[in-house]
C-alpha cells in the first residue's frame, strides 16, 4: 500500500437502463449514485429477495410451522450428535 502518495483513479462513467419499477424499488432518488452505494442498493434487494426465498421454501416444508421447542429440540439433537463422534 503506498503511504504519503495520492492514488489518482481514472473514473469511467457508466450508463445503465433501468425501469421505473426497479428504480422505485432500490429506493432512487437521481440519476447518479456512487459505485459504493449502488452496490450497497443492490446488495440490500438481493438480500431480501434471498430472505423471500428462503421464507417461500419454509412453508412449502412445513419448516415454518416449527415451534421454539422443535427448533431447540433440532438444535440439541445436532449438538448431541456432534459431542459422540
Amino acid at each position: 500500500m503506498l503511504h504519503n502518495e495520492q492514488i489518482h483513479r481514472v473514473m469511467k462513467l457508466l450508463n445503465v437502463p433501468i425501469d421505473e419499477f426497479e428504480y422505485a424499488k432500490l429506493g432512487l432518488t437521481s440519476d447518479t449514485i456512487s459505485f459504493r452505494d449502488l452496490k450497497e442498493k443492490l446488495n440490500i434487494d438481493y438480500a431480501k429477495e434471498a430472505l423471500i426465498q428462503c421464507n417461500d421454501i419454509a412453508e412449502r416444508t412445513g419448516l415454518s410451522q416449527l415451534s421454539l421447542d422443535d427448533i431447540n429440540a433440532e438444535i440439541n439433537a445436532v449438538r448431541n450428535a456432534k459431542s459422540s463422534h
